[in-house]
């Protein structure tokens, strides 16, 4: 047996991790673990044991974390509400540290002294697996080849792979950089680099173009217990399987593309589009529940608080008191979050199509414009009084500024008395 010291490498089999392996041991001398944490990906993970073996690895673990990924990382994250930059539902960025746990725990088991990942310096990955690496085992040392190695480009990364005998599965001219799990599938790079560039029916791969999608709408009816889902269509779901089953139902209708640019945390402005069918069918769902059995306040405070729970997810800092805390307060505003919704989706569109719950917070005998016994009308004359009295107050005291507002001048400057002293 070697004495070589150990690496545990972060591998999805794709160009950069594949060519990882060799450089590790040619630079490091270390002997590398390949993990590949099965998130979803299908496919994908079929040829990784042969691959790894074949390109330099002493052994690969093929984990099996889709439940987990569902439960302990989609499912908060959804319950938070965190969308971030109003489009991303955060697919690529919950999966990280969930890796980077299972990473940490194989360090562990195998003795390993680093940990190893395929990032890009100018990306956001880099710095979600090393995050998380730092908040569960600060004393690993973290390697980052792109960040360290000659190679500057996809093109480079091929030759590389071609002098090594790595398999390949991408050319230099059909190469876009894509991530899969069951959650999403996010396309970068090619033509997509240029914002300019309407993207090409032909590259999704898991929605059909909604102009292709069914002439007759489907419908679908979702039952939440607490915030998570548990049911659809009457059926009983493990949590893969269930987001599975709305995967399907989504892409066929053309649910869940989303092209956009976005702020990535290092600085720069990057476009992707993402395909997340399933994800999005849920995110509408649970809004359109917690729009029945939220009180008002609670409500438009939890939608501030989803923005930085967002942020948070996106800049990997999962492994935080901050996000522990916030978790703690969305699971005590969830324990009314039950009841059923139905939807209608029909050529990328999602439509409510009726909501129930036992804790709806709606009555129709205070909403009705009929006559109702429970409301006295009379009473909102004084709640506006009240709810307008600074601004009164000040209508009163400065009548200048009051007056630029009717004619839509410049407000006079108030006058301060020179021997006032605080």
């Amino acid at each position: 047996m070697t004495k070589n010291p150990k690496v545990v490498l972060a591998y999805s089999g794709g160009l950069d991790t594949s060519i990882i392996i060799p450089w590790l041991k040619e630079n490091y001398g270390y002997d590398v673990i390949a993990m590949s944490a099965d998130v979803g990906q299908g496919e994908e993970l079929a040829p990784l044991k042969e691959k790894a073996i074949k390109t330099g690895a002493v052994k690969l673990y093929i984990e099996d974390l889709r439940d987990e990924f569902v439960t302990d990382y989609i499912y908060p994250t959804m319950k938070a509400g965190a969308v971030y930059e109003g489009k991303y539902l955060l697919g690529t960025s919950f999966a990280r540290p969930l890796i980077a746990r299972r990473l940490v725990e194989i360090a562990r088991k195998e003795g390993a002294v680093a940990i190893a990942h395929g990032a890009t310096g100018k990306g956001n990955d880099q710095v979600r697996f090393e995050a998380a690496v730092k908040a569960l085992a600060p004393d690993l040392k973290i390697i980052a080849p792109w960040r360290e190695w000659d190679i500057q480009s996809r093109e480079q990364a091929v030759d590389y792979a071609e002098a090594h005998n790595v398999p390949l599965t991408v050319t230099k001219k059909t190469n876009y950089s894509m991530d899969r799990n069951l959650w999403h599938l996010s396309h970068e790079g090619m033509d997509l680099e240029d914002p300019a560039n309407e993207p090409k029916d032909e590259m999704l791969m898991i929605c059909t173009p909604p102009e292709q999608a069914p002439d007759t709408p489907t419908y679908i009816e979702i039952e939440f217990v607490q915030g998570v889902p548990v049911k659809v269509d009457g059926q009983e779901f493990g949590p893969a399987a269930l987001i599975d089953y709305l995967n399907a139902k989504g892409a066929a209708n053309g649910v869940g593309i989303v092209d956009m640019v976005e702020n990535r945390l290092v600085g720069m402005k990057s476009r992707g589009v993402y395909e997340t069918p399933g994800g999005t069918i849920l995110y509408y769902a649970h809004q359109k529940l917690e729009e029945l059995c939220l009180d008002r306040v609670t409500y438009h405070y939890k939608e501030q608080m989803a923005l930085r729970y967002a942020e948070m997810v996106y800049d990997g800092v999962w492994f935080s008191p901050l996000r522990e805390a916030m978790d703690a307060f969305v699971d005590s505003t969830q324990r009314t979050v039950t009841g059923t919704v139905r939807l209608k989706l029909y050529k990328g569109n999602i439509t409510a199509a009726g909501t129930t719950s036992p804790y709806s917070l709606y009555s129709q005998d205070f909403a009705t414009f009929d006559a109702d016994d429970v409301y006295d009308q009379s009473d909102a004359g004084g709640f506006i009084n009240i709810f307008a009295l600074p601004m009164r107050v000040r209508a009163t005291i400065f009548p200048e500024e009051t007056a630029a507002k009717l004619t839509g001048g410049e407000p006079t400057p108030v006058a301060v008395d020179p021997n006032y002293e605080d």
